[in-house]
């Protein structure tokens, strides 16, 4: 599957997943709470990355380390609403980078840790982060 492939299917493997997770061991994440964590750092990392770079202009974009928790709204006391919210966000992921068009996948900008990113390394590590937290939800749901 590709790195889109399986950045648009995640949010359904996080609903496979939390259906069969049972409760954390002390001190980790419940399923409710990876799936906000994975929702805000759609919302609070990825969209104004992917805008900087709709909006770059002759200068590349520069992004600082975001470290967000969990996202907070309507429905976060749930693992439905917790779901619906990252889906919802994902969603608005996918659609920045359809918005980028082949012109705007050229673009790259500067992180202050990582250096130059361009989309696919974007890509990248947007998706072995939500390998890592579906890696999680794996061990709650016992595989």
């Amino acid at each position: 599957m590709s790195t889109e492939g399986r950045l648009a299917s995640a949010p359904d493997r996080a609903a496979e997943l939390a259906r069969r997770a049972t409760p954390p061991p002390p001190g980790e994440w419940a399923a409710r709470e990876v799936i906000l964590h994975l929702a805000i750092v759609d919302e609070a990392v990825w969209h104004p990355r992917l805008d900087s770079l709709l909006a770059a202009g002759d200068e590349p974009p520069r992004w600082s380390w975001v470290e967000p928790g969990l996202w907070s709204g309507p429905g976060d006391d749930s693992v439905a609403g917790a779901l619906a919210a990252y889906r919802e966000r994902r969603a608005a992921t996918i659609a920045r980078l359809e918005a980028l068009g082949d012109a705007g996948r050229q673009r790259y900008g500067i992180h202050d840790t990582y250096g130059r990113l361009d989309v696919p390394a974007l890509l990248r590590i947007l998706a072995d982060h939500d390998a890592e937290h579906l890696d999680q939800l794996a061990r709650l749901a016992g595989g």
